[in-house]
């Protein structure tokens, strides 16, 4: 049911409303409640129309159960992504090896290679001196 309301519940409030009410204004009070209800359905259509004149017919062909929030389980997502197989590692390039050129050395020695850090530190000094000159 809606916002928690159980038939138990309803009959409940309709028993309270009888006494409340009495039995002589209660076809009366029923009535009007009857036409609210008929009103409010045809508010509800009228904005449901205009929402889709709108926003156009790609609107009314989205698939809304698919994009429910509701149906992300985040312990189902996690334990997805931890029996997933590994995307496969980029292997490194491998360029020939020229002795002048401290870029290409940079390529063969790898990321952890000390070498590669030293030229890659030299190569900013020199850069600095050149714009300092």
């Amino acid at each position: 049911m809606v916002f928690g309301l159980t038939i138990e519940k309803l009959i409940l409030i309709g028993v309270i409303a009888a006494l409340i009410i009495g039995p002589e204004r209660l076809p009366a009070a029923a009535e009007s409640l009857r036409r609210a209800l008929i009103r409010a359905r045809g508010f509800a259509k009228t904005a449901q129309e205009r929402m889709r004149d709108e926003l156009g017919a790609e609107v009314t062909d989205v698939d809304w159960q698919r994009l429910d929030p509701r149906q992300y389980d985040p312990r189902r997502i996690i334990r997805e992504a931890l029996l997933a197989d590994p995307e496969p590692a980029i292997a490194p390039r491998t360029a020939p090896a020229d002795v002048d050129d401290p870029t290409a050395a940079d390529l063969q020695a790898g990321p952890d290679d000390p070498s590669a850090t030293r030229a890659d530190t030299d190569r900013n000094a020199d850069s600095t001196r050149r714009t300092a000159a």
